[in-house]
């Protein structure tokens, strides 16, 4: 005798189980996602368009000419991006060891009594003004480097440096000792636009250094004091290899921000337009020439090459951040990616 035959019973699809409330949720949240992609795109097209007379008559040489002259309507972009790149990099170099020194006493080293204030403290100077920044630079640590210069290299056994060094520039050429004799002795320049960048960005490296290393599982910490290791053991084989992805996450951050300050850099570096001679003089990033002269830009070709400034940080940002990801991505350990 055959059996019965049973009803098979399909599972529910995924659109039987939503709403209308749900669906509608998703398409707004794709409307707010598409709007992150089309501000990207739209800041794309209005940056290329803008650029486009500047590129068409420099071409490539717009990146590799050092000349930034609108007198006589030469636009070179060397000296800026160069700029741009050294002081980002080397402030990126001072205040990572200080900011990963910091995390590690915050959350490590310091009592809770003390832990907090400090970490608020930290905290704090991300939130700051540029513009105050700045201000401290000119008014404080300005004329600390002009005395300094001024004792230090005109005195009798640095005088002749100086002097030769001085002709040296004026011949358009340096060397790497006179890249360290001031040009000038005002205390503006290169090392003071490093000096402010480096306590702007530490902030962010060292509260995103200091979340991480407090993430990492306590049962790594005690399994290592258990085999009878020391502090500086457990903090550099337990937790410092678990929070590197994090750690370097700040750190991208903090360099994002440093090649995309504006308002302190362009108050302290000296606006000079000139390829970089002395590590005490006047130089420019891409960002301060934005500043500084997108407002007094009258002729086309002057106003197109400082948005191509704007339009070449912008793609230097992209790069930055699609580099980090990927060196983020092997730095996670495999079972918390």
């Amino acid at each position: 005798m055959s059996e019965p035959t049973q009803s098979v019973t399909r599972p529910p699809t995924p659109s039987s189980l939503s709403s209308r409330s749900d669906r509608w949720f998703e398409i707004i949240i794709l409307a707010l996602a598409s709007i992150i992609v089309l501000v990207f795109l739209l800041s794309i097209y209005l940056l290329g368009t803008e650029s486009w007379p500047a590129l068409q008559r420099f071409g490539l040489e717009f990146f590799t000419q050092r000349t930034w002259n609108p007198v006589e309507g030469v636009f070179g972009a060397l000296a800026m991006i160069t700029g741009t790149l050294l002081t980002s990099l080397v402030a990126l170099a001072i205040s990572v060891p200080l900011a990963i020194a910091s995390a590690l006493f915050v959350a490590e080293y310091a009592p809770r009594w003390l832990a907090n204030p400090v970490g608020y403290l930290i905290e704090l100077l991300a939130a700051v003004p540029s513009v105050v920044y700045g201000l401290w630079a000119l008014f404080v640590i300005a004329p600390v480097l002009s005395r300094w210069e001024q004792g230090y290299f005109q005195s009798p056994d640095k005088l002749e440096l100086y002097t030769s060094c001085k002709n040296l520039w004026d011949s358009g050429s340096t060397t790497l000792q006179c890249f360290f004799v001031p040009s000038s002795f005002d205390g503006r320049g290169l090392a003071l636009a490093i000096i402010i960048l480096t306590v702007m960005i530490l902030p962010y490296t060292a509260s995103v250094a200091r979340d991480v290393i407090r993430l990492v599982p306590q049962e790594q910490r005690e399994a290592m004091y258990a085999l009878g290791a020391t502090k500086w053991e457990v903090i550099s084989r337990a937790i410092l290899p678990y929070a590197r992805a994090g750690i370097m996450g700040g750190v991208i951050l903090a360099l994002g921000r440093a090649l995309g300050e504006t308002l302190a850099v362009a108050m302290v570096i000296g606006d000079s337009q000139d390829i970089i001679k002395s590590l005490f003089g006047g130089a420019s990033t891409m960002a301060s020439v934005i500043a500084n002269q997108f407002g007094d830009a009258q002729e086309s070709l002057h106003r197109s090459s400082v948005v191509t400034l704007g339009l070449t940080l912008f793609f230097l940002s992209v790069i930055v951040n699609y580099v980090a990801r990927l060196i983020i991505g092997r730095l996670t350990p495999k079972g918390i990616q």
